[in-house]
């Protein structure tokens, strides 16, 4: 057996125990235990994990623990560029492309309406959620940390929040979304693009009051559903606009951000 020394910083902490939070301790450790393995082994799951530092040199997951060593693990970082640093991955996560699994349907829809690639389907299982991110390149987003230590999955995100809006506000901040949000781009039920639809041929298909009060109109090839600027879009409004505005502006989401 050999002993280690882990820290772990910012939100890592929550996936510990709180005697073990925001502070150094030290563990055994098989002989042939790697970084990774007593990662994980403590609660974290490695798609959490951007930078892992081994008595100060930045290290990857395959590093194996020798006695006496202290470990620094860190989340992915937003404002710094790292990148000169990175061994656990050859470049910061930055693929926003997502698939959620089955309890995340709602944050699922919120995404796609924020123009985020999202993949959801409700039978989808742990197996196929993984061979999709490894194969297609995407974040998983999960409530489940066994999901995110599967070997194959390299990017991923644990959702901490229970409710889909703050859900969706925890993405925004953690991976700063903002930049790359086009909302209304893509139809929240089958996640392909929209595209603008003729004023009289969408006026035929929509209720009666939506046809005299709306002239744009915007349509999916997919599942044929139209959208347009009624109630339901000036909710959608209201929930992004705090999320897209830089701080301590105000932001309008007009046609222009939609395409």
């Amino acid at each position: 057996m050999v002993s280690a020394t882990f820290r772990f910083y910012e939100e890592l902490n929550d996936f510990l125990p709180p005697a073990r939070r925001r502070q150094s301790f030290t563990c055994a450790c098989a002989r042939a235990a790697t970084v990774k393995h007593m990662i994980e082994s403590l609660g974290v799951p490695h798609t959490e994990v951007e930078l892992i530092l081994v008595n100060g040199e930045s290290v990857g997951f395959e590093r194996s623990i020798l006695d006496g060593d202290r470990v620094a693990v860190y989340p992915r970082f937003e404002t710094l560029d790292i990148s000169p640093l990175l061994k656990v991955r050859a470049q910061p996560l930055r693929v926003l492309r997502f698939v959620a699994d089955a309890h995340l349907g709602a944050l699922a829809r919120l995404l796609r309406m924020s123009g985020f690639d999202t993949l959801y389907d409700n039978d989808f299982e742990d197996g196929q959620i993984a061979a999709m991110a490894a194969e297609q390149q995407r974040i998983v987003l999960t409530r489940d940390r066994e999901l995110l230590k599967r070997r194959i999955v390299s990017r991923g995100c644990y959702v901490h929040a229970l409710k889909p809006a703050l859900q969706l506000r925890e993405l925004f901040e953690r991976l700063d979304l903002a930049r790359s949000a086009r909302p209304f781009s893509l139809c929240v039920h089958c996640n392909l693009p929209l595209h603008e639809v003729p004023t009289e041929q969408a006026r035929a298909r929509v209720p009666p009051r939506a046809a005299m009060l709306y002239s744009r109109f915007l349509g999916c090839d997919g599942c044929q559903r139209l959208y347009w600027e009624g109630s339901h879009w000036r909710n959608m409004c209201a929930l992004l606009g705090p999320l897209l505005a830089p701080p301590g502006s105000a932001y309008s989401i007009s046609p222009q951000n939609r395409s």
